[in-house]
C-alpha cells in the first residue's frame, strides 16, 4: 500500500470511527433512558442496567455502521476536494480505480463488522436480553413488589407483604389467578426467597393455601408449616420460553423445525430475519459507491458540492427504506427474497458505474460580463 493509499485510508477510517462512536453513544443514551425504570421501579443495580442497555449496542452498530461509512467517505472526499488534492491527483494521471482502492478496503472492513453483528453478536445479544428480562421478571419479589402495597402483575399474580425483617418477609398474601379455573391463594406469617441450583424459590412458613377449582364456591384450605413455591414459573406465564426470530442464532434459522407450531405461525418473519442478516453486510458497499459517485471526481471551487451531497443523502435514504420495505414484503411472500439482495447490490453497482463514468457533475457557475454601453458615433 502506497503513501497515498495510507493517507486516504487513515483520513476515512478516523472519520468513520468518530462517526460510529458518536452516533452509537447518542442513540445508546436515548435507549438507556427508556430502560431507566430498571433502577427505579424494578430496583436493579447499575450493573444490571448497564448490561441490559449495553446488549443493544450490536443492533445499533448494524444500522449505524453503513451510514457511518457513507459519512466518512463524504468527509474524506470533500476534504480532498477542498484542498484541491483530487485535482492534483487527476492531473498526475491517477485513475479512478486507484482512488477506489483505499475506500474499498475500508468498505470490506465495515462489511465484515456488520456481518459479525448480524450473523452472531446481534441475535446473541437479543437472546441474552430476553433471558435477563425473564430472570428479572421471575424474581418479582425482590424487583417489583414494594412493602405494604398490593402489586398486580400482568401474568395474573397479586402479591403483598406487610413488612421486611432482615431477609424475611412478614404478613404475606399471594394470589395466583393465571388459570381462572384453578385459583390459589397463599397466606403466611413469614417467608423468605432462596435460590437452589439457579432456581429462585419463595419459602413460606406457618400459613395456608386456599384452592378454588372450576370456579365453584367450594374451596379447599390446606394449612402448612413450610411450603416452597418455584418463582421461575412466573417468568413466562408458566410456559417454556419461546424465542422470537431475532433472538435465534443464524444456525437455528437455517435449520428450522417446520413442524413447530410457532414456526408455522410466523414462518414469514423467520424467512425475513434470515435474509436480512445475510443482506445487511452488502449495504456498506452500496453506501460507499453512492458517496464516491457524488464526490469522487475532481471539482473546482466554482462547481458546487452541496447539491451533490444532498442528492447522495437522498439516494442513501431511499435505498435503506427500500431495504426495510423489502423485509416486510418477504414476510408476506417468498418471491421477494431476491429483492433483499437486489436493493443493496443494485445501489452498489449503480453508484460504482456512475463514479467510473464521471460521477454526479454539477453545472459550472458562470459569470457574464456586464454589457458595455453603446458609444454614439460622431456626426
Amino acid at each position: 500500500m502506497g503513501i497515498l493509499d495510507r493517507y486516504i485510508l487513515r483520513t476515512a477510517t478516523v472519520a468513520f470511527l468518530a462517526t460510529l462512536l458518536s452516533l452509537t453513544a447518542v442513540i445508546w443514551i436515548t435507549q438507556a433512558l427508556r430502560e431507566f425504570d430498571l433502577l427505579t421501579a424494578k430496583r436493579q443495580t447499575i450493573m444490571v442496567f448497564l448490561l441490559v442497555t449495553g446488549l443493544s449496542i450490536p443492533a445499533l452498530i448494524t444500522i449505524i455502521a453503513p451510514f457511518g461509512l457513507f459519512i466518512a467517505t463524504i468527509y474524506a472526499l470533500n476534504k480532498l476536494n477542498g484542498d484541491s488534492e483530487l485535482i492534483v491527483m487527476s492531473a498526475a494521471g491517477l485513475a479512478p480505480t486507484r482512488l477506489l482502492r483505499p475506500f474499498l478496503l475500508l468498505g470490506v472492513a465495515v462489511s465484515l463488522l456488520v456481518a459479525t453483528m448480524t450473523l452472531w453478536a446481534m441475535p446473541a445479544s437479543f437472546r441474552d436480553i430476553r433471558d435477563l428480562v425473564t430472570q428479572i421478571r421471575a424474581d418479582f419479589i425482590g424487583n417489583i413488589v414494594r412493602e405494604g402495597q398490593f402489586t398486580t402483575l400482568d401474568m395474573g399474580m397479586t402479591f403483598h407483604f406487610r413488612e421486611r425483617s432482615g431477609d424475611a418477609l412478614l404478613g404475606i398474601f399471594m394470589q395466583d389467578r393465571r388459570d381462572p379455573a384453578k385459583v390459589n391463594t397463599y397466606i403466611a406469617e413469614r417467608g423468605q426467597t432462596i435460590e437452589s441450583n439457579g432456581v429462585p424459590y419463595l419459602v413460606l412458613e406457618k400459613g395456608s393455601v386456599q384452592r378454588e377449582i372450576g370456579g365453584s364456591s367450594d374451596a379447599s384450605i390446606v394449612a402448612f408449616e413450610r411450603y416452597a413455591i418455584d418463582l421461575s414459573q412466573f417468568g413466562g406465564d408458566g410456559e417454556a420460553v419461546v424465542y422470537k426470530p431475532r433472538e435465534r442464532s443464524t444456525l437455528e434459522l437455517l435449520s428450522l423445525d417446520l413442524s413447530d407450531p410457532y414456526v408455522q405461525q410466523v414462518l414469514g418473519r423467520f424467512r425475513a430475519e434470515l435474509h436480512e442478516r445475510f443482506s445487511g453486510p452488502l449495504y456498506p458497499f452500496a453506501f460507499l459507491a453512492i458517496a464516491l459517485a457524488a464526490l469522487g471526481t475532481p471539482r473546482t471551487t466554482r462547481q458546487g458540492r452541496g447539491v451533490a451531497i444532498a442528492a447522495a443523502i437522498g439516494v442513501v435514504v431511499l435505498v435503506r427504506i427500500a431495504g426495510f420495505a423489502v423485509s416486510s414484503l418477504i414476510v408476506r411472500t417468498e418471491g421477494a427474497i431476491v429483492l433483499a439482495y437486489a436493493v443493496p447490490i443494485g445501489g452498489a453497482i449503480g453508484g460504482l458505474a456512475w463514479f467510473l463514468t464521471g460521477g454526479i457533475r454539477m453545472p459550472r457557475r458562470t459569470f457574464s460580463a456586464p454589457a458595455r454601453p453603446a458609444v454614439a458615433s460622431a456626426p
